[in-house]
């Protein structure tokens, strides 16, 4: 069984990987850990509360991890241990997957610097906040969802399209592909 971490950090938008958290457990047989930069517990945007599996600085020590999931929240500073386990990631074409802000990491991390992405963090937002924008805007594609090898962004309205590329990406639905078509048309029905 493979190992998905997922970083969780305050006010981070758990709605945006629920999804994704849900079918990689129970259709994908992955474990799923919730990793922050501590292990106090953090409240999400929606307003419950999560405590981490385990510290980032932990997670750089796992065997069998197969990707690193990025929810969105705010615009916020990174600390060295993320930048450390993206990078460890990257170099070994695990998936990266990050939404709506969740990609300021990878970018911050020098992964975007030589991918194509996306995210919902608009420059004018950037200006506005007053920080060094994380994103080489070069490399940015106005698209609900990009896909770059083992890299993927989407924006956070596009979440439900973000949690089916890491599907397809994990090939989660082998030999599923009627569960897979139907579980999607389900959600667009609602």
């Amino acid at each position: 069984m493979g190992t998905i971490i997922c970083f969780i950090s305050d006010q981070f938008a758990d709605f945006e990987i629920t999804l994704a958290c849900h079918k990689l457990t129970q259709v994908g047989q992955k474990q799923v850990l919730c990793a922050g930069y501590n292990l106090d517990p953090v409240m999400s945007e929606s307003g419950l509360t999560y405590k981490p599996d385990l510290a980032i600085k932990d997670a750089l020590n796992l065997h069998e991890v197969e990707g690193l999931l990025i929810p969105g929240g705010p615009i916020r500073d990174q600390k060295e241990e993320l930048t450390e386990l993206i990078q460890k990631l990257d170099q070994e074409e695990k998936l990266l997957a990050a939404v709506c802000n969740g990609p300021q990491y990878l970018g911050r991390a020098g992964v975007l610097n030589r991918r194509q992405f996306t995210t919902s963090c608009a420059v004018e937002r950037i200006i506005r906040l007053g920080v060094a924008d994380p994103f080489p805007r070069e490399q940015y594609l106005e698209q609900r969802v990009v896909q770059d090898g083992h890299v993927i962004t989407a924006k956070g309205r596009a979440f439900v399209d973000f949690s089916f590329a890491i599907f397809d990406y994990l090939d989660i639905y082998r030999d599923k592909q009627a569960e897979r078509d139907q579980l999607f048309a389900d959600i667009m029905d609602r």
